[in-house]
């Protein structure tokens, strides 16, 4: 789209009008700046019309739709300098996304909440990802919902960053209504049960139209696409004494052409539909193509897209679950899980025995889903994962910083007592942290008393962004496993706010200070805190 410059409008350099509204001297706005070559960095006071300047791309979407997201720091943090400056306090919502539609604009979404910790635990992927390769598998229903445009705009994102994306789409919904439409009997829709012939005629004619409206979605958001026959496959065969007919199951993927169409910055859409070495047409089911992409082209991430409409009829699914959890859920859940949800978590954990690291599988019905699914510690929907996603570990000298920038506002509350680098560092071997993707999300101590069979729980913080997630027990059972591997009989641990939790959660019951051991009693005098004593008998 290009427009023309008038004199009551603003124009950039892509020739993309922007209203007057918006471009006055006095709106400045932070901004993080993403391009396809350089890496993100943050940008604060630059005016709208000179964002093409600073190469901040403005992609069109569907129905001429223009997208720019501007994340900002709170005022009080960002807007310091130009104060000093101008005077002036800006005031803004910590971020706000516009979408232009031709010379007007309106903001469509906004949080108060968005920090400058939020905008790290971003950008920290970001290098992560570059020139990886990440499945997605776009369930039909997803792809005819209205969230779907949405979703291709996420992947032009995506693209942005250089992430590699690999587009594998179902059909199930087309080929019922196709069907429906034109008053057939179809055997199957899925690509999992017997395909007869007219049922693949119906697939076909339904995958390849629904193939070709994604490429045109594609196409509107500026990515370059193509429909490839990168499937080999050979028929399913009979099962349970039923010959399957059409129905196909993948023998091998064509990495080398999916790749040359990768390094070209081209998505291959992969639709449910293979061919054998004869050149006939099987039905493929769209699940189970995606594992054998992600597993043969050594996918960091394969992600499943599921309607929103299978997550209202079950019990909600944990946030992380390791692969041998995710195949006990399966076995004690397969009978009231939707059918949808339940082979996309069986090829999830499949693609993860196999080498794939992350699996997901989230709602394609949320807008921007597929983008807080993949920037965030915790996402939107459930990740299955192959390597250690969570860790807990003994804190290094280098950690010494986060632990105290971790624990910050917890000392202001005064919830927790000051610790200073130096008394970290003495007693460095006593402290843990709890990490989510290499990012330390809480931390707690355990100091011994061997003199008298006990121990302190101590410096027990969880992050505010993580709270309400278990991480807090987790560390307790951590620490209380660790005392009786040490020989501790007595755990006990000081705390002037967070007691009712600690008796709740934690099991321990109030005890009387003269109980401490005399060096930690004699701490406990001098600092003045008058903190509840809690103590918590430890069995073998």
């Amino acid at each position: 789209m290009k427009a023309e410059c008038t004199m009551d409008k603003t124009c950039n350099a892509s020739g993309i009008q922007i209203p007057q509204a918006l471009t006055s001297p006095q709106r400045l706005i932070p901004l993080v700046a993403f391009h396809r070559y350089k890496k993100p960095h943050l940008q604060s006071g630059l005016r709208i019309p000179f964002l093409q300047r600073h190469r901040v791309k403005l992609s069109h979407g569907l129905g001429r739709h223009f997208k720019l997201q501007i994340t900002l720091r709170s005022k009080e943090t960002l807007f310091k300098g130009h104060e000093r400056q101008t005077n002036e306090r800006p005031s803004f919502p910590a971020s706000v996304i516009f979408r232009y539609v031709a010379d007007r604009a309106s903001v469509i979404s906004e949080a108060e909440n968005v920090n400058v910790s939020d905008l790290r635990e971003i950008l920290q992927y970001v290098p992560l990802f570059r020139e990886r390769i990440f499945v997605v598998a776009v369930d039909g229903e997803v792809a005819e919902s209205e969230n779907f445009p949405n979703l291709l705009l996420d992947l032009a994102v995506l693209r942005s960053l250089s992430i590699k994306v690999v587009l594998v789409h179902g059909a199930s919904r087309q080929i019922q209504n196709l069907a429906a439409a034109r008053g057939i009997k179809i055997t199957n829709s899925d690509g999992i049960g017997l395909t007869d012939e007219i049922t693949l005629q119906v697939s076909i004619d339904a995958a390849i139209r629904l193939t070709n409206e994604i490429m045109e979605g594609l196409s509107s958001v500026d990515l370059r696409a193509a429909y490839i026959n990168a499937l080999i496959v050979h028929p399913a065969g009979i099962l349970g004494g039923v010959d399957q007919l059409y129905t196909g199951k993948v023998e091998r993927v064509d990495t080398k052409a999916l790749r040359l169409l990768l390094d070209e910055g081209i998505i291959p859409v992969v639709p449910p539909m293979g061919f054998d070495g004869e050149g006939r047409t099987y039905r493929v089911n769209s699940d189970s193509v995606a594992l054998e992409v992600a597993v043969e082209l050594g996918a960091a991430k394969v992600l499943y897209l599921a309607p929103g409409n299978v997550f209202e009829d079950c019990t909600p699914l944990p946030r992380q679950l390791s692969i041998s959890e995710t195949e006990d859920l399966i076995k004690k859940r397969k009978s009231d899980l939707p059918a949808g949800l339940l082979s996309k978590l069986e090829n999830g954990a499949k693609a993860c025995r196999q080498g794939v690291a992350r699996s997901h599988l989230l709602n394609g019905s949320i807008n921007e889903g597929l983008l807080s699914e993949i920037f965030s510690h915790e996402g939107i929907g459930t990740m299955v994962y192959s390597n250690e996603y969570q860790q807990i570990r003994r804190i290094f000298k280098k950690d010494v910083r986060s632990v105290i920038s971790l624990i910050r506002q917890s000392v202001q509350n005064e919830e927790l007592v000051r610790r200073s680098r130096a008394e970290i560092l003495e007693s460095l071997n006593d402290y843990w942290l709890l990490e989510v993707d290499r990012s330390p999300v809480a931390c707690v101590a355990l100091h011994l008393y061997p003199e008298q069979s006990a121990a302190e729980l101590a410096c027990l913080h969880v992050r505010k962004a993580q709270e309400n997630q278990g991480y807090g027990r987790k560390l307790m059972a951590f620490v209380e496993n660790l005392s009786r591997e040490k020989g501790v009989k007595t755990l006990f641990v000081l705390s002037t706010q967070a007691y009712s939790y600690l008796q709740q959660k934690g099991g321990f019951t109030a005890a009387d200070p003269s109980l401490l051991p005399p060096e930690r009693l004699a701490k406990y005098e001098a600092s003045g805190r008058n903190s509840m004593v809690l103590v918590k008998i430890l069995r073998p």
